[in-house]
């Protein structure tokens, strides 16, 4: 799964996405896009991270506690 870095707009590339799922995990493991070579893979914030459409990512992949927040 690709997403985008919102300080830099490159893609990433998810190296496992049921890390990007889980919301009690804070970082997940990538490997930028940006360039002719793949970079290695290195931690990234998910918060850090949007849907190359734009789009933010869903709170309950970034919030464990999405369900008792009612703002």
């Amino acid at each position: 799964m690709f997403l985008k870095e919102i300080k830099s707009a490159d893609l990433v590339e998810v190296m496992d996405v049921s890390q990007l799922f889980d919301p009690s995990i804070g970082s997940i493991s990538v490997r930028f896009q940006a360039g002719e070579e793949v970079g290695d893979s290195e931690d990234v914030n998910k918060g850090d991270l949007i849907f190359p459409s734009g789009e933010a990512l869903p709170k309950c992949w970034l919030d464990i506690h999405y369900r008792m927040n009612f703002n």
